[in-house]
């Protein structure tokens, strides 16, 4: 697994061995993923919730990315996020918290402009928190899930609203947007 772009290009990252701690976003998913967003990234503040290796976001502080928050409550996964960080000389614009994303988010202290949510699968995780989200996204936020393919994500969570879904192979992201004017 390797950084695809940006400041980092090309550096290899250390992720987590065993299915049951963390299961790495596919190459094509995540060249995918930043296709959607490209426009989004440049000074933004981003969330890579479940972070596992911490490879999203890690991409999106290649890519020109501000600031990032990673979250994983598994302490190995948090080692291995600080250690890619050091690794890719992107430290000095993360913080990398042993947390449940559910207390980050309902603490509320932070806003985000992109959160990237890539939690256990088949767990309702996805469908519990984001109609929490909305407290903690920037005006015209994006929000990007990846689930399995069969997941049915809800089209509306308060004020965010399903752009689009695209599916590749066993895997699904779905796209949404922070809607001001219902905030």
């Amino acid at each position: 697994m390797r950084v695809i772009t940006g400041t980092a290009r090309g550096r290899k990252l250390k992720t987590l061995a065993g299915d049951d701690v963390v299961r790495p976003t596919a190459e094509r998913v995540k060249e995918a993923l930043f296709s959607i967003i490209q426009f989004e990234l440049e000074d933004a503040a981003v969330l890579d919730a479940f972070a596992g290796s911490g490879q999203l976001g890690i991409e999106a502080l290649s890519r020109g990315a501000a600031h990032a928050v990673f979250t994983d409550e598994n302490r190995e996964a948090v080692e291995t996020v600080r250690d890619n960080l050091q690794h890719t000389r992107l430290a000095d614009r993360a913080v990398v918290l042993q947390t449940d994303v559910f207390s980050l988010v309902r603490a509320g202290r932070e806003r985000f402009d992109i959160i990237f949510l890539d939690p256990p699968y088949r767990k309702g995780i996805v469908d519990r928190l984001l109609p929490l989200l909305p407290a903690c996204c920037k005006s015209n936020a994006i929000v990007v899930c990846e689930t399995e393919a069969q997941a049915e994500l809800p089209e509306q969570a308060g004020a965010l609203v399903q752009l689009r879904v695209y599916k590749y192979g066993k895997t699904k992201l779905t796209t949404y947007r922070m809607q001001e004017e219902a905030q």
